[in-house]
């Protein structure tokens, strides 16, 4: 098993490289892609990360790797295709975090029920040979079997059709592992803070500061790529000042309730909400996520919070269809993802419904390459058309992408119980470092398989710097039970602090920012 190197081995690099082919700032989807991309193909890349790989829009998604069943309703076939063939190539090379998942649309007309099949029988075609399931017709018989908790007054039937599913966080720190396996310099916690220039105006490097160690570097680049999310435009700014935002943030709400609302393995879809968006009712770790499509918004942050409009919204909306229905009482966690989507013209309206979904490649005058837009499921294809663009601007060496066929790291098609099927084929050395040291067997907290066991191998292995890092992203309890996650913080910062030799200041000062942060997630 090939082991991360450690944070201090991976700074080593910045200051013993000379000139890195290509830098890359932001580490979520798209970042990280770009990162296994250009690594795969050879090139001497370096990624950084401001916060933790996948802090903002990458670790709150509603966990779908999906096609667009509504892009399809808007007539956007061109990226329903696109999509699917990526949803496809991510099961194949990431099976380990990812899998199929069943969907059932409850249908309260005949006139329904025919045009969502229909429908979906075209998704399906549309993905070709990738297709993962056989849309078909259920009778009310069938709905309720499958949601027993349905609403069934009208219920005329439904549809079932097939998708995908995955662990965000868990596949972006994967990416970071491969692309460190692939000899790319991957570091969190490191923040770009200005550009420098040749006499032709053209950016040749940046300066970054280590907010660990609080040092900064000059690094030198043949060409560097912003891929920061929603933060795109606060990048472009270090480059012009008078920049105009390219970006129109949206927030997508989610709350997450106990599974006995949905008491099956299958997935609710509403596509057609009172607003006209789309509502999912999706079961993940044990627990159910119901969460809307966006809104736009006027402002980004780093956490952002569910308003609580939304959070009315998703109640009111789960009323309608489910029988009980969740109350507030009922919220184990609630969250907010923001998505960058290209900013409107003038003509747009105020919904995101006609903001392109689709990602945008510019390369500013100064040879800036900005990638922004699209979603987790088309990461890989936006990687690929980042490091052609990032090719020709630095005239490097072409070498064809390898993408399609690299498996992710930990990739395997095994099993395990729970959570511990995400580790992939580091289940087995995660299990050896418990039977070497039978303590680490120990529960975190109460009612959740997650063990002592996992912080210390992330420590070691997946780059975790605070305690949020592991309860948010590396396991998921905070998006899971927010007050749970509060409780193991203690337990988790006095592993941490042993792990990477941190004193007992840290220790408090971590607990305390993590009951800060873990407080936004709770109403």
């Amino acid at each position: 098993m090939q082991v991360v190197p450690n944070r201090t081995e991976q700074l080593n690099q910045i200051k013993t490289t000379d000139k890195w082919d290509i830098v890359i700032i932001g580490g979520g989807a798209t970042g990280l892609g770009t990162a296994v991309d250009a690594a795969s193909r050879g090139y001497k890349v370096l990624l950084i990360e401001k916060y933790d790989f996948a802090k903002g829009t990458s670790s709150k998604s509603t966990k779908l790797v999906h096609g667009g069943v509504r892009y399809l309703a808007n007539g956007d076939i061109k990226l329903v295709i696109g999509a699917l063939r990526e949803r496809g190539l991510l099961f194949k090379n990431a099976p380990h975090v990812s899998s199929v998942q069943s969907f059932v649309i409850p249908v309260y007309s005949t006139f329904s029920k025919l045009k969502y099949l229909i429908g979906l029988k075209l998704y399906d075609w549309l993905a070709g040979a990738l297709r993962v399931g056989n849309s078909i017709s259920l009778s009310k018989k069938d709905v309720v079997e499958k949601l027993p908790h349905i609403e069934q007054k009208s219920l005329h039937g439904g549809v079932l059709y097939y998708d995908g599913q995955f662990d965000d966080a868990r596949l972006a720190v994967n990416l970071a592992q491969t692309a460190i396996e692939h000899g790319a310099t991957v570091l969190n916690y490191v923040e770009a803070t200005g550009f420098s220039k040749n006499e032709q105006g053209k950016i040749n490097g940046l300066t970054i500061f280590d907010r660990e160690t609080q040092e900064s570097y000059e690094v030198n680049a043949k060409v560097i790529v912003n891929a920061t999310g929603i933060f795109v435009d606060d990048i472009l700014k270090l480059d012009t000042a008078n920049h105009k935002n390219l970006v129109r943030p949206s927030q997508g709400s989610h709350i997450v309730i106990d599974q006995k609302f949905l008491a099956g393995k299958d997935a609710l879809m509403i596509p057609e909400t009172s607003d006209g968006r789309v509502l999912f009712g999706v079961p993940w770790h044990g627990k159910v996520l119901l969460g809307t499509t966006d809104i736009p918004i006027d402002q980004h942050q780093i956490e952002p919070r569910p308003m609580e409009e939304e959070i009315e919204f998703i109640l009111a909306t789960a009323k309608n269809y489910l029988e009980p229905a969740p109350t507030r009482a009922d919220i184990l966690s609630i969250y907010a993802g923001l998505r960058p989507l290209a900013a409107p013209t003038d003509k747009d309206s105020g919904s995101t419904k006609e903001i392109s979904r689709d990602h945008k490649l510019i390369k500013s005058e100064s040879d800036l390459i900005t990638i922004t837009g699209g979603k987790w499921t088309t990461y890989r294809k936006m990687a690929e058309d980042t490091v052609n663009l990032a090719i020709e601007t630095a005239k490097l060496i072409e070498v064809p992408c390898k993408t399609k066929q690299l498996p992710i790291h930990g990739a395997t098609k095994d099993r395990y119980h729970g959570h511990w099927s995400l580790y992939g084929k580091d289940y087995a050395a995660i299990q050896q470092l418990a039977q070497e040291d039978p303590s680490l067997r120990e529960e975190l907290v109460a009612g959740y398989d997650y063990q002592a066991v996992e912080v210390v191998w992330s420590c070691r292995n997946e780059m975790i710097c605070k305690v949020e890092d592991f309860l948010a992203r590396r396991s998921r309890l905070l998006l899971l039970d927010a007050k749970a996650s509060m409780v193991a913080a203690p337990k988790v910062a006095r592993i941490m602090a042993k792990e990477l030799g941190k004193s007992e200041e840290w220790i408090v000062q971590e607990i305390k920012a993590y009951e800060e942060l873990a407080a936004r997630y709770l109403l």
